[in-house]
C-alpha cells in the first residue's frame, strides 16, 4: 500500500516535472517569439528611419547641389557680362579711336584738297606770269628797237630805262597780290587757331578754386583756447617757433586763424594744432613730438599729389624728385590760382591742342606739367622760376621740347619746337580763365567802377550796372532818346570803349535794356 502510495507520488511528481518542463518550454517558446516581433518590429523602425535619413540627405544633397549650380551659374554670368563689359568698352574705344581717323582723315582730305586748288591757283598764276613775261619780253624788244631808232641810245641805256619802267608798273600789282596773299593767310590761320582753341577749351572743363593766405582751424569750445596758448603763453611760442606761422586767437568763438606766407608750414602749423586738439594733451613736449610727426605726413601728402598729378595727365614714368616738386606745387599760388592745378590744365589743353595738329599728345602734355616746376624751389633758390625750372629739367635730362616750353612760355625767349608754341598757348588760356586768377580788392573795385563809368558816357544810357564780378555790365538807356536800332549802337561803342581802355581776364559782355512804360492813375 505505501509502496504503491509511493509510486504514484513518484508518477505524480514526474508529470508534474514533465508539465513543468513543457510549460517552461511552451513559455520560453512564447517569450522567444515575442522578443523575435520585438526585434522584426525594432529592425522594422532601424530600416524606416535608415529610409529616411537617406531620404533626407538625398534631399539635402539635391539641394546643395541645386545650390552650387546655381552659383557656378550666377558666377558665371557675372564673368559673361564682365567679358560683354569689356568687350563694349573695347568696342567704343575703337569706336572712337575710328571716328578720330576718320576725323583726321577727313581734315587730312580736306587739307589735301586746300592744297591742290591752291597748287592750281599757282599754276595758274604762274601760267598767267609767264603769259606776262612772254608780252613784256615782246614789248621790250619792240621798244628797245623803237627807241633805238629814235632816241639813239646805247644798249645799256636802253635797258635801264625799260627796267625801270616795267618796274614802276608791275609794282603796284606786284604789292595789291602779296597783300591779297598775306590776308588770306591771315585769315585761314585765325580761322584754324580759333578752332583749335575751342576744341581744346570744349574738351577739358575744370573748377576754379581760390587759394588764400590764411588758414582756419575748429575748436569744440573756447576753453582750449586757453589750453593752446599755454601758462605764460609758452605753448603758443612753442607751436609758432617750431612751425614758423603767426597764431591769431581772438573773439572769434572757436577758432584760431593761422597766418603766413608759406603754405607748406601753414598746413603743418594746422595739421599740428588739430592733432593737439583732438589728443588733448598740449605741452612744449608733445608739441615736438607732434610737429615732427606731422612734417613726414605732410612730405607724404607732397608725394602723393606729385603721383596723383602725374597718373591724372597720363605721362608715364617720371622721375621721382620731379614727382615731389610736382606735389610741393600744390601748396603754391600764383595770383590766387594753385600752381599744380594750373599746371595739370595746361597739361590737358597743351595735349588737346597737339591731338589737334598732328603732334605728341603724350610729350606735349609732359612739358605742361612741368613748365612752371621752377616755382616749387623759387623761394628756396636765387633766380627766376625760368632759369631754375631749366636748370631742374637739364639735370633730370628731360626732352628738349620740355626745356624750350620750360623756357619760351613767358614769351621771353623764342620758342623752337611746336610743343613749346602749344605749351605758350596753354599757359596763357589757364591763366585768362574767368575767376581762375583774383586781384587784389581795390584794383578790383576800380575796374568796376571804371567799368560803369564808361557806360554811362555813352549819350543816351540812364543807368549802367556791373555784375557777375565785372563779367557782365547792364545798361539801361532812356527809352525817348533811343530806338532800338540805336541800342545795338550803343553797345557796339560800350564795347569798343572797354577793349580801348580796360585790361580784364576773360571776356565782358555787354547788355542793353530798352523799356517803355505807360502809366496812368484811375480816380
Amino acid at each position: 500500500m505505501l509502496l504503491a502510495f509511493s509510486m504514484i507520488n513518484i508518477v505524480s511528481g514526474l508529470a508534474f516535472v514533465a508539465i513543468g518542463i513543457l510549460a517552461g518550454f511552451m513559455l520560453s517558446i512564447f517569450i522567444g517569439e515575442k522578443g523575435l516581433l520585438k526585434s522584426r518590429q525594432k529592425a522594422d523602425l532601424l530600416i524606416e528611419d535608415a529610409r529616411k535619413e537617406a531620404e533626407k540627405n538625398k534631399k539635402q544633397t539635391l539641394l546643395e547641389t541645386k545650390q552650387e549650380i546655381h552659383n557656378l551659374r550666377m558666377d558665371f554670368d557675372k564673368q559673361i557680362k564682365e567679358r560683354k563689359k569689356e568687350a563694349d568698352a573695347l568696342d567704343d574705344k575703337l569706336l572712337q579711336r575710328e571716328q578720330s581717323l576718320d576725323r583726321r582723315s577727313s581734315n587730312l582730305d580736306k587739307r589735301e584738297t586746300n592744297i591742290d586748288k591752291k597748287e592750281e591757283l599757282m599754276e595758274r598764276k604762274k601760267q598767267s606770269l609767264d603769259d606776262k613775261n612772254n608780252r613784256l619780253d615782246k614789248l621790250i624788244d619792240e621798244q628797245n628797237e623803237k627807241l633805238l631808232e629814235i632816241a639813239r641810245f646805247t644798249m645799256e641805256q636802253a635797258r635801264d630805262l625799260i627796267f625801270r619802267r616795267v618796274e614802276d608798273e608791275m609794282a603796284s600789282e606786284i604789292a595789291a597780290y602779296i597783300k591779297e596773299e598775306e590776308e588770306k593767310a591771315k585769315l585761314t590761320a585765325d580761322k584754324n587757331a580759333k578752332h583749335l582753341l575751342s576744341q581744346a577749351i570744349q574738351k577739358y572743363a575744370q573748377d576754379v578754386t581760390s587759394e588764400r593766405t590764411v588758414s582756419v582751424v575748429s575748436l569744440p569750445n573756447d576753453e582750449m583756447k586757453g589750453r593752446i596758448i599755454g601758462r605764460e603763453g609758452r605753448n603758443i611760442r612753442t607751436i609758432e617757433a617750431l612751425t614758423g606761422i603767426d597764431l591769431i586767437i581772438d573773439d572769434t568763438p572757436e577758432a584760431v586763424v593761422l597766418s603766413g606766407f608759406d603754405p607748406i608750414r601753414r598746413e603743418i602749423a594746422k595739421r599740428t594744432i588739430e592733432s593737439l586738439v583732438a589728443d588733448g594733451r598740449i605741452h612744449p613736449g608733445r608739441i615736438e613730438e607732434v610737429v615732427e610727426k606731422t612734417r613726414s605726413e605732410v612730405d607724404r601728402f607732397i608725394r602723393d599729389k606729385g603721383e596723383e598729378a602725374v597718373f591724372e595727365v597720363g605721362i608715364g614714368r617720371i622721375h621721382p624728385d620731379l614727382v615731389k616738386l610736382l606735389g610741393r606745387l600744390h601748396f603754391r599760388t600764383s595770383y590766387g590760382q594753385n600752381v599744380l592745378r594750373h599746371a595739370i590744365e595746361c597739361a590737358f589743353l597743351a595735349g588737346k591742342l597737339a591731338v589737334e595738329i598732328g603732334e605728341d599728345e603724350v610729350l606735349a602734355k609732359r612739358a605742361g606739367l612741368l613748365h612752371d616746376i621752377g616755382k616749387a624751389v623759387d623761394h628756396e633758390v636765387e633766380g627766376s622760376h625760368v632759369e631754375i625750372g631749366i636748370n631742374i629739367a637739364n639735370r633730370y635730362k628731360e626732352p628738349f621740347e620740355v626745356i624750350d616750353a620750360i623756357q619760351s612760355h613767358h614769351g621771353e625767349v623764342e620758342a623752337k619746337s611746336i610743343i613749346a608754341v602749344l605749351v605758350a598757348a596753354a599757359d596763357a588760356l589757364s591763366a585768362a580763365r574767368p575767376g581762375a586768377r583774383s586781384e587784389s580788392l581795390d584794383s578790383y573795385i576800380k575796374r568796376l567802377e571804371q567799368l560803369e563809368n564808361i557806360s554811362t558816357e555813352v549819350p543816351g544810357v540812364d543807368q549802367a550796372y556791373a555784375i557777375q564780378a565785372g563779367r557782365e555790365v547792364r545798361v539801361i538807356v532812356e527809352p525817348t532818346k533811343v530806338d532800338d536800332t540805336m541800342a545795338y549802337k550803343i553797345a557796339r561803342d560800350i564795347k569798343e570803349k572797354i577793349e580801348e581802355q580796360l585790361s580784364y581776364p576773360g571776356t565782358i559782355k555787354v547788355t542793353v535794356i530798352r523799356e517803355t512804360r505807360a502809366q496812368d492813375i484811375a480816380k
